[in-house]
């Protein structure tokens, strides 16, 4: 659990110190493409506090949620749709859920560790 909260503390870092200016034409992808990155890694917490992390099953679906809400975003540019509305709904409301379930295992661990003492 350590080397992924160094890893996001080191990737921010660098997002702080090098400058980087996103063009407006591609805000859209960046956008569902980083909230679908952000579901699989609550997923992937959550899937290592309930014991069952498989690291296959968290590389495919970081780098396949992010493509296919990416290419819903072209898609949805292409045809004149907003379709990346789809994606920021699924990925923001699973993004939430899985926060909520983070936050009760880890309360619930939290509270039998005290009444084990």
């Amino acid at each position: 659990m350590f080397l992924p909260i160094l890893g996001l503390f080191i990737g921010v870092l660098i997002g702080f110190i090098v400058p980087f200016d996103l063009p407006t034409t591609y805000a859209s992808y960046m956008s569902v493409a980083l909230l679908a990155a952000l579901d699989s890694v609550f997923g992937g917490i959550r899937a290592e506090l309930e014991n069952h992390f498989d690291s296959g099953i968290f590389i495919s679906g970081f780098f396949g949620n992010a493509i296919i809400a990416a290419f819903l975003a072209y898609l949805g540019d292409r045809l004149g749709i907003p379709l990346y509305y789809a994606a920021i709904f699924t990925f923001g409301t699973r993004l939430f859920q899985n926060f909520a379930i983070i936050r009760r295992i880890i309360i619930k661990k939290l509270q039998e560790k005290r009444k084990k003492n």
